[in-house]
């Protein structure tokens, strides 16, 4: 039996410590926002792996958008050296999940195993994956003899809210760049046989649009911000939204849907708070805002994205005396893509064949997780994610990973690191 093969085996045989172990971090409630029970998750995630002979620590990123004494922003990063210098390869999976929301028909953090599935709110989005990873590296040390090279597992903070307490602040103090690290696997659910290469970019803006108040009953003595925010809604639905979905790209979104520009409006608000009780003022609105979330394609430049946005803005004010504008960048990202050609897509792609019988597919993800800042800050461009759970489970109600996917995902990861070690 080859020491790939004993691997495997460890796998199945570990097959109820698995999800154990996916139970245990589903039960805790890493909530973002506002970020809870980080340093509890990270110290369950580096207590055993600490016993497993790592060097662990827990790196607090002070400072950084809702870090405080009640929320602290822990992140857990686990490194093992091997018996000889080599190659690094790092697994990283955030610990926080979104809120629970209604609709569930389980309890969202029981970790409930039912037919074949773990359930429970990050079960797939992403600590099936994490807890797959995790065994997946405890399987090497167990089976493979002298391996050279260092394998390092890191529990982040943040991703969901843009991942800046988490992967961005560790990347910035080198945790994710050459010599240090060489190839990353980010065990986000994007199903077991696809490895993910990047994704679209991001642009998130504060459109607010300013008028002048009057009465209600004389709205002509007045400016209304919500007309001229209608105005530019207009002409982006006329003009606009046919140019962005004409537009086609060469990276392989998934759905095909999203494999075009898009543009969202996140939110909308304009005239009285919406706080206020009893019945409203007869008021006209002096200012309206508007967040939008733009996502680009790697064929688009940046300065163009925003330019088509500012200039419809332009024309809707300066036909609407009295209106005036203002933009405001909230946060941007790039696209991002690793080339099919890179070793660590080649390694899982050769492990998925292995594992599953089948050749996997190449995807990109519709919207940004942490690869945008091993690659823009690291530096560090033999990234991609790959990992179990169904992508379109994420941040549902009832979500869920199979675990027949977790355990198939653990031999991958396994096959894959092994390989990029040259073990």
């Amino acid at each position: 039996m080859t020491t790939t093969e004993r691997i495997f085996a460890r796998i199945d045989n570990r097959r109820d410590e698995l999800v154990a172990l996916a139970r245990d971090l589903v039960r805790v409630p890493t909530v973002n926002p506002p970020g809870d029970a980080y340093a509890a998750c990270a110290e369950l995630i580096g207590r055993r792996l600490a016993a497993r002979g790592f060097q662990v620590e827990y790196p607090r990123a002070e400072g950084t958008p809702g870090d405080s004494a009640g929320h602290p922003r822990v992140n857990v990063v686990a490194r093992i050296e091997g018996a000889a210098p080599g190659r690094c390869v790092h697994f990283n999976g955030h610990i926080d999940v979104v809120e629970a929301g209604s609709g569930w028909t389980v309890d969202p953090f029981a970790g409930t195993v039912r037919d074949g599935r773990l359930y429970g709110r990050g079960a797939c989005d992403m600590k099936g994956g994490l807890a797959a990873a995790i065994v997946a590296v405890e399987a090497i040390l167990e089976q493979a003899e002298r391996w050279p090279g260092a394998l390092e597992i890191s529990g982040t903070v943040d991703e969901e809210s843009g991942g800046f307490g988490g992967v961005a602040w560790l990347a910035e103090r080198g945790y994710f760049s050459p010599p240090r690290v060489d190839h990353v696997i980010i065990p986000e659910p994007l199903n077991v046989d696809r490895v993910c290469l990047g994704h679209r970019g991001v642009w998130w803006a504060e459109l607010e649009l300013r008028g002048r108040v009057a009465h209600g009953s004389m709205p002509f003595l007045g400016v209304s911000a919500i007309r001229g925010m209608g105005a530019f809604l207009a002409a982006v639905e006329e003009e606009l939204y046919p140019k962005l979905d004409a537009r086609r790209t060469r990276m392989p979104v998934e759905p095909p849907g999203a494999r075009v520009s898009t543009l969202n409006y996140n939110s909308l608000h304009g005239g009285l708070a919406e706080n206020y009780s009893g019945l409203p003022s007869p008021l006209v609105a002096e200012a309206c805002r508007l967040v939008l979330d733009r996502r680009f394609l790697l064929e688009e430049n940046l300065d163009d994205v925003k330019r088509e946005i500012v200039d419809l803005v332009k024309r809707v004010v300066r036909d609407r005396p009295g209106l005036s504008w203002s933009i405001r960048d909230l946060m941007t990202f790039h696209p991002t893509m690793t080339e099919e050609t890179a070793p660590v897509v080649r390694a899982l792609d050769a492990a998925i064949e292995r594992v599953l019988g089948r050749r996997p597919s190449h995807i990109a993800s519709p919207g940004t997780y942490d690869q945008k800042h091993i690659a823009r800050i690291g530096r560090l461009h033999d990234c991609v994610a790959y990992g179990p759970g169904i992508l379109e489970l994420a941040h549902q109600p009832d979500e869920f990973v199979v675990i027949d996917d977790m355990v198939a995902s653990a031999k991958v990861m396994a096959a894959a690191a092994l390989s990029l070690l040259g073990a």
